[in-house]
């Protein structure tokens, strides 16, 4: 295996000799091209018209904040997703690519973030699987030979792994080597790397950067997804910015600074964002030191009535984990939390009791019951204070839901309408509802927005900012960055499981955010 300086060295000479070639190199026709590419999906228009040059040998970075279109391209080049309009060439020559095996007879291969190694199996299993009719013999498969071409690749990429290893014993990692060798053996041309360093320490980032040379030098292209300035600048050949679905710009390494990448990134000047309406904010309700769970470290956050508090940063960086920790869904394993002053209750239930809420991430799995009623829906976690005698009342629990109804504005033909009939926005409603039913007094808002159309999303505001004028805290998290600093009063920053930065005032911007983010 390759020590990090060795690393470094090799991916260095990379990108000298990439330096030295680029004018050869991009005057050569593209391995794979990507042309007016659009893709829609109901009320949300994922990519716009987008072009894209892949060359053999070289690293294509592509960046864009949440929500800019990097996934959806990504499953469109690999078939998962249809393309509404556009086509693909590979070599010249225009292909159709309507589903993952039609990408991989072209030779393009995709590493998304979350692995698709089969936990039991070996190795040299994982990485011929579907593909073990190549060692069959005589009815049975050779699983010798198997092995030993498990190993070739392996060796090929300098990792001395032992091919019999379960992929349920391995780093995450080795795991990704792993899908690395996997993709290799089905003659990957092109291979799509979707944040590979998230989940990985720096010394094994540095074995990657050295493998991610190595295929370069075998003319493999590489499809770089990362918000990392640092590994950007260091691997990029070419860099593509996507925003809202459309390509903003595609330069050489050397053409755009960090600062103007971070600008294409967000689309306006720093200096220009929404207003806020400044508060004054008063007591703490929420205090939290040094939270540890099985994924957040050393978490310290404090939430006080009459404000807004933004969770930023990417998605995976640890804001869901956050507010289910503090909620009392995730155990935590380091740490304390205080609400209005005292120790916070053990368990979530007690928690409910005292006040917090939790409007998840996805609202249809966890935060309603979608075959029941906008009543059931809306009194279920507020029985233990409208019904103190144990005795549930239907007539009082209809006059409540109407109330709800009214006073949040749910679109519905009553309160017996089924919850999985609303719109979205309304059904974000409804779970804003239950909690207000139970008399909460800190929310925790994860995604609020999101998946709304506008006049709900308006609506949301209106609430939120009704919530903190009557004393509420709230803790809103959100991928987008205008909607952040339109609406909170101070916003913690998270990379990698971490707070990385505190802004309030002037200070939050969507470029300061950024920045922190992509560890500029």
């Amino acid at each position: 295996m390759m020590h990090g300086t060795e690393a470094q060295g090799d991916h260095a000479a990379h990108a000298a000799t990439a330096a030295d070639g680029h004018a050869a190199d991009h005057a050569a026709a593209p391995l794979l091209r990507l042309i007016d590419i659009d893709k829609s999906f109901p009320g949300v228009h994922a990519l716009r018209g987008v072009s894209l040059d892949i060359h053999a040998g070289e690293v294509h970075v592509i960046l864009g904040q949440n929500g800019a279109g990097k996934s959806t391209l990504i499953k469109t080049l690999y078939g998962a997703h249809a393309a509404d309009n556009g086509h693909i060439e590979v070599e010249g020559r225009r292909v159709a690519v309507a589903r993952p095996a039609d990408a991989s007879a072209l030779g393009i291969a995709v590493i998304f973030q979350e692995f698709s190694l089969v936990p039991y199996l070996d190795i040299a299993q994982n990485i011929y699987l579907g593909r073990e009719a190549a060692f069959a013999r005589f009815g049975l498969i050779d699983s010798a030979a198997m092995h030993a071409a498990a190993r070739t690749i392996l060796d090929d990429l300098g990792l001395d792994y032992d091919s019999h290893a379960y992929a349920a014993d391995l780093g995450v990692a080795q795991q990704q080597m792993v899908e690395i060798a996997k993709a290799l053996s089905q003659n990957a041309r092109v291979l799509v790397m979707d944040e590979p360093t998230a989940a990985i320490s720096e010394r094994e980032a540095e074995r990657l950067f050295a493998t991610i040379a190595r295929l370069t030098q075998k003319n493999v292209a590489i499809v770089y997804i990362s918000h990392r300035m640092k590994e950007v600048q260091m691997l990029g050949d070419r860099i593509t910015i996507l925003r809202d679905g459309a390509v903003v710009t595609s330069v050489l390494r050397d053409e755009m600074t960090q600062a103007e990448m971070v600008g294409a990134m967000i689309g306006r000047p720093s200096g220009s964002q929404l207003a806020r309406t400044p508060r004054a904010p008063g007591d703490p309700i929420l205090f939290a030191r040094g939270i540890s769970t099985a994924k957040l470290s050393d978490i310290s956050i404090e939430i006080r009535a009459g404000e807004v508090v933004g969770l930023a940063g990417l998605v995976g960086s640890g804001r869901t984990e956050v507010v289910r920790a503090l909620f009392g869904a995730d155990p935590i394993t380091g740490g304390e939390i205080a609400l209005s002053g005292s120790r916070a209750p053990a368990t979530l239930d007690a928690r409910v009791r005292a006040g917090m809420a939790l409007l998840p991430e996805d609202r249809k799995r966890e935060g309603l019951a979608l075959p029941l009623d906008i009543r059931d829906n809306a009194t279920v976690a507020s029985l233990w204070r409208r019904f103190t005698s144990g005795w549930f009342s239907p007539a009082a629990a209809e006059r409540d839901t109407r109330g709800l109804i009214a006073q949040l504005g749910i679109a519905a033909h009553g309160t017996h309408q089924t919850v999985r009939t609303l719109s979205g926005g309304n059904q974000q409603k409804v779970v804003l509802a239950k909690w207000l039913a139970a008399g909460s007094r800190l929310f925790l808002l994860d995604e609020p927005t999101r998946g709304v159309d506008v006049g709900a999303k308006a609506e949301i505001y209106r609430l939120i900012d009704q919530l903190v004028d009557g004393g509420a805290g709230v803790v809103v998290i959100s991928s987008e960055l205008p909607e952040l600093v339109q609406l909170c009063d101070r916003a913690y920053v998270m990379r990698d499981h971490r707070i990385v930065g505190h802004l309030d005032d002037d200070a939050l911007t969507e470029r300061a955010i950024l920045e922190l983010v992509v560890h500029q």
